[in-house]
């Protein structure tokens, strides 16, 4: 076989991971400008549930820029396994570290504070 015949293209699947991208950028950004009251005021889990969409959208786009632009796809499942469960570990604890210390800071430095909410 010739080299041209083992290529194969990922035009469409790049467009198609793009369009994705695109769209969760565009939602964050409307949902960061717009900042809806019923999301941004109320709270859930300690934080509001803006922030919460925020993460899991956050989370999206790493996992597709990971699966395709990194072309974690391709490697063996033990290997992708590895990377995606630690970097996916690592991030949940840093996302619930920042959320409670951040309550607990806010909690101490709002008496101290005028812009309180």
């Amino acid at each position: 076989m010739t080299h041209q015949q083992e290529h194969i293209s990922h035009t469409k699947l790049i467009w198609k991971v793009f369009s994705i991208l695109s769209v969760i950028t565009i939602a964050e950004v409307y949902l960061g400008i717009t900042k809806p009251a019923a999301l941004h005021v109320t709270k859930f889990l300690g934080t509001s549930p803006l922030n919460i969409i925020f993460l899991i959208l956050t989370l999206v786009k790493a996992y597709y820029i990971t699966w395709f632009f990194m072309h974690m796809a391709d490697e063996k499942k033990g290997l992708r396994r590895a990377v995606i469960w630690t970097a996916g570990f690592l991030i949940i604890y840093l996302a619930a570290l920042l959320l409670i210390e951040g309550s607990y800071i806010n909690n101490v430095l709002v008496p101290l504070t005028k812009w309180n909410y």
